[in-house]
């Protein structure tokens, strides 16, 4: 009786280490992110989340080895990874904030040459984020901060992602604005866009993720399905407030 194989994940860490200046902010990180999954990875604030996103980015050189589809990328420029479908959403959106939301969006699909999807992907996110459609003239500035966050989102989909790395989604959003958000990122996921979610909020990603990762001081110390992890009595002491 043949034995089905097990898909191979889609980004393959292992043993990663950076850090700023000299000092360790990670320390020897493995992790696997599987095709078409939303995992979290999730932590207090200065557990190193952000820092693991700019190294899986290129932004920040590493140690280590990091694969995507299994070809490794860890010695690849921020463009080279970019142009293999890994793009992020950052903390803090950085969106041009002179610029409208349509020219912002634009700007993430800057590398395709398939203008006529482009032009459809355009119209899908204005459906997928109507609020962005009644303002697309708008200076992305100008807008609330939950509406700047979905266009942010929107600027990272307009890149086609393969996987789609989004840091610190709810920071300083209101829970109606974060429920919505969550409720795009399932939708994406059910079209075969694979997600890393980074959150300070435990409760709020677990409940969305498939499997999690918990990172404390630079090192993944729980890893799993994710109501495991929020079942888990030393996640739930340490994170969850119970």
């Amino acid at each position: 009786m043949s034995t089905a194989q097990a898909p191979a994940p889609l980004l393959a860490v292992r043993g990663l280490s950076a850090g700023y200046g000299g000092m360790l902010a990670l320390h020897d990180v493995t992790l696997d992110v599987y095709p078409a999954e939303l995992v979290a990875l999730v932590g207090s604030n200065g557990a190193g989340k952000t820092t693991l996103l700019q190294a899986l980015s290129r932004v920040l050189p590493c140690t280590g080895s990091i694969a995507m589809n299994g070809q490794e990328i860890s010695g690849m420029t921020p463009d080279q990874a970019f142009g293999l479908g890994l793009v992020q959403v950052p903390e803090g959106r950085q969106l041009f904030d002179r610029m409208s939301v349509q020219d912002n969006l634009l700007m993430g699909a800057y590398r395709r040459p398939d203008k006529v999807m482009v032009a459809r992907d355009l119209e899908r996110m204005y459906a997928l984020f109507p609020r962005l459609s009644d303002r697309r003239r708008q200076l992305a500035g100008s807008m609330s901060g939950g509406e700047q966050q979905m266009c942010a989102m929107a600027r990272a989909l307009m890149a086609a992602p393969t996987l789609l790395l989004v840091d610190e989604m709810s920071l300083g959003l209101a829970p109606v604005v974060v429920e919505q958000l969550m409720d795009v990122l399932a939708s994406i996921r059910r079209n075969g866009v694979t997600i890393l979610l980074v959150e300070q909020d435990v409760q709020l990603a677990l409940s969305g993720a498939d499997r999690g990762y918990v990172l404390e001081t630079g090192r993944i110390v729980h890893s799993g399905a994710a109501q495991d992890l929020i079942d888990d009595p030393a996640v739930q002491r340490a994170y969850l407030g119970l």
